[in-house]
């Protein structure tokens, strides 16, 4: 129960004190999407650095309305991809979207996922786990369109 508490606390200190919060002017794509069933929106935008021969996420800001689950997420997940190399935030990326469709089966890398990590309570209540999910999925097309990958659905989390 401890460990519970914990996790809501750090839920709710990035739902109060947002980091990486207000678009910034300076970026390579843009997101936005929107959960249907409860009506929170984000939108993500992605600056990437290409200048050391490694493509490095230099710069992820958004907006968002919603529960402060998806806001609070939101905020994790700037935190978690800025600065890293591409390929580690990708990494990130998967590793939550793993434990967010764990159903709460899963123990959380807290190596990986730092602050995410608290998010492991949520992956229990399938209406909740897209409101967790919002910004990351934002942020993961963002980057694809800033890189000019291929979008592959399959990677998406199933509805």
């Amino acid at each position: 129960m401890l460990l519970e508490s914990m996790y809501q606390e750090i839920i709710l200190d990035h739902y109060r004190n947002p980091h990486h919060k207000g678009l910034r002017e300076r970026y390579d794509a843009e997101a936005h999407h929107v959960n249907p069933v409860c009506g929170d929106e984000v939108t993500v935008r992605v600056a990437l650095d290409r200048s050391n021969g490694e493509v490095t996420v230099a710069e992820v800001s958004y907006d968002s309305l919603g529960c402060s689950i998806s806001q609070a997420s939101a905020s994790v997940m700037a935190d978690l991809v800025i600065g890293k190399p591409l390929d580690d935030a990708l990494a990130i990326e998967k590793e939550f979207l793993a434990l967010m469709q764990s159903r709460g089966r899963l123990e959380p890398n807290e190596d990986v996922l730092e602050d995410a990590a608290a998010f492991a309570g949520v992956s229990k209540y399938p209406a909740r786990i897209k409101c967790a999910l919002l910004a990351w999925m934002a942020w993961k097309d963002a980057t694809i369109q800033a890189t000019g990958a291929r979008y592959d659905p399959s990677e998406e989390p199933a509805s």
